[in-house]
């Protein structure tokens, strides 16, 4: 009764199953083991204090990366160019950034972001950096990119304002050069509220951690589709051998012979009308 598997079509049918349920299950282990690296990601982000390390050179721990990213970084210099990033909102308030230009003594600055304040950006209200020679610590994070969150990316600002922390956005308006990387201060003075650090970016439990996950549900269904397909044909097949074997299929239409027809036919014909 089973030799139908061994025809061409079932041939076929068994073919793309055996292919196609490895696939499945492989494609659906790889997008779990992509959301299992985005919770490890996450809780190493979120575990992760500034005030519980030591403080590094900045240059040790550039480029900024997920391991780097947030890490307390030590450097020393002057304070330059003060500029205003707004529309940066804290504990639910909308506010801005104070953003100060730090130059080494490489001649490069690193931005610094000395603290928060609620409001409209003034720059009247931000206090003024220190003079002469200091020593930064701050909690160092990756430049920002149009597409970060949170930034203001429609341009348009007057002069003193930044959109976007980064050495892209900068280079055009300081005369020197500039570290692909920020710092957060973690203790400001002059009442500015401490910014936190902001985790690094694909580590968090975002749109694409749960998309992993909704991927990771999809290919085992389809797994799991291909095999109740396969059972279903193939317990089709069967009944409708049992069926034909019982003679419980509808046999094909008896056709009469053409020469009883056409005797048939000639009767009729010389039959006279009533």
């Amino acid at each position: 009764m089973h030799r139908f598997l061994l025809t061409p079509r079932w041939w076929g049918i068994n073919v793309f199953v055996a292919l196609a349920v490895p696939v499945c299950l492989f494609m659906g282990t790889w997008q779990l083991g992509r959301f299992e690296d985005r919770v490890d990601s996450h809780k190493e982000a979120a575990g992760a204090r500034p005030a519980d390390q030591v403080a590094a050179p900045l240059d040790s721990l550039l480029p900024v990366d997920k391991n780097t990213s947030g890490r307390l970084a030590s450097v020393s210099g002057e304070y330059a160019d003060q500029l205003l990033v707004p529309e940066r909102r804290l504990d639910g308030k909308s506010g801005f950034y104070v953003l100060t230009l730090l130059r080494t003594d490489t001649g490069k600055a690193v931005p610094v972001v000395r603290g928060w304040l609620p409001g409209a950006a003034d720059a009247a209200r931000a206090p003024a950096a220190p003079t002469g020679r200091v020593e930064v610590t701050g909690a160092l994070q990756a430049s920002e990119s149009a597409g970060s969150k949170g930034v203001y990316a429609s341009g348009g600002l007057p002069a003193g304002q930044l959109g976007v922390i980064g050495a892209a956005s900068l280079v055009n308006l300081v005369p020197y050069g500039l570290y692909d990387a920020w710092l957060t201060v973690q203790t400001p003075a002059d009442g500015l509220v401490p910014v936190p650090a902001q985790a690094p970016s694909n580590t968090g439990l975002d749109l694409k951690a749960f998309q992993n996950l909704g991927y990771t549900g999809e290919w085992f269904v389809f797994a799991a589709f291909v095999l109740f397909m396969w059972f279903r044909l193939y317990r089709r097949e069967v009944e409708t051998l049992r069926d034909a074997e019982a003679g419980l299929l509808p046999g094909p239409a008896v056709q009469e012979p053409p020469a009883a027809a056409a005797t048939a036919s000639a009767t009729a014909s010389a039959r006279p009308a009533e």
